[in-house]
């Protein structure tokens, strides 16, 4: 029990890392080129993931890699539609929340893919994900406004649920660090091309905006990806699904400290509906079985 309550405290921790990670890369981009930033951020963390992982190469099939490497270009893909999303966007407590409805994308995805019945708590949390969306995109008094950024956020939701659900079912076979750093290498790669012909990089890069791509590959990738894996290693699946679902709630404040981000009623209801529909979802079936064994 005394372990499982030390992994639950690194998942907590790992959510504030992510969270965290919002502010790092806003900040960054600010005097680096989006998907420029995403490149050189994925492929220097896999090169700090590399020495812990290298041992692993020899023992994964080479098909393994392949479809491993396949689906981390699902990632790479949400990635780059979450920077571009942050690029144009000055609520990011707003779209963390929207990031976070990928969960409750993944049933809906595997669905037609892998011919996979969405639980019936999903039918009960999706209506109530959907209103949360609508609210976020009521203006207050200036009615419904819904930016684009909100689109980009929604599109990078659905690409990281069709990458849950390949990641699942093709990357079993290989070790978590291994798989992660090939994921992060190819993410890097994505990004690095994107940028070549896509973006113009400033002449000059200032000392402020390395401090923070730094923080972003060391503590934002490395270290919290590091931690998740050791955290989930001996936590419950359902205590990391319900523990996971902080980040939102840690990017919100983290925004509203160092953004002065607006939050008014509409926006505020939006993320707390979103956030209900979550732990239905994700803790409904925990909380259940621990009703169930209490009153047995």
């Amino acid at each position: 029990m005394h372990q499982e309550r030390r992994a639950d405290f690194i998942l907590v921790l790992t959510t504030m890392l992510a969270a965290a990670g919002w502010i790092f890369s806003k900040e960054a981009i600010q005097g680096l080129p989006p998907f420029g930033f995403i490149g050189l951020r994925f492929v220097l963390a896999s090169i700090c993931l590399l020495p812990f992982c290298y041992r692993y190469f020899r023992q994964v099939d080479r098909t393994d890699v392949l479809k491993a490497m396949g689906v981390g270009s699902l990632l790479g893909s949400a990635l780059l539609l979450w920077i571009y999303a942050i690029s144009v966007s000055d609520t990011l407590g707003e779209g963390a929340f929207i990031m976070s409805l990928s969960m409750l994308f993944v049933p809906l995805v595997a669905w037609p893919l892998f011919k996979q019945s969405p639980p019936r708590l999903f039918w009960l949390s999706l209506p109530m994900a959907v209103a949360g969306l609508m609210m976020l995109s009521l203006g207050g008094a200036n009615g419904w406004q819904q930016s684009p950024s909100q689109i980009w956020f929604l599109g990078s939701a659905v690409m990281l649920a069709l990458h849950f659900n390949f990641n699942s079912k093709y990357a079993r076979r290989i070790p978590t660090l291994l798989l992660t750093c090939m994921q992060l290498s190819v993410i890097g790669v994505m990004g690095l091309v994107a940028s070549m012909l896509t973006e113009t990089w400033p002449e000059t890069v200032g000392s402020t905006t390395w401090v923070w791509f730094s923080l972003s590959v060391l503590i934002a990738t490395s270290l919290r990806y590091v931690m998740q894996t050791a955290g989930q290693k001996h936590s419950s699946p359902a205590n990391a699904a319900i523990i996971m679902i902080l980040e939102p709630v840690w990017t919100v404040v983290l925004s509203v400290i160092w953004y002065a981000e607006q939050m008014p009623m509409h926006k505020l209801s939006g993320c707390m509906m979103i956030l209900m529909a979550l732990l239905i979802y994700r803790g409904g079936p925990f909380l259940i079985r621990r009703l169930a064994k209490a009153y047995s």
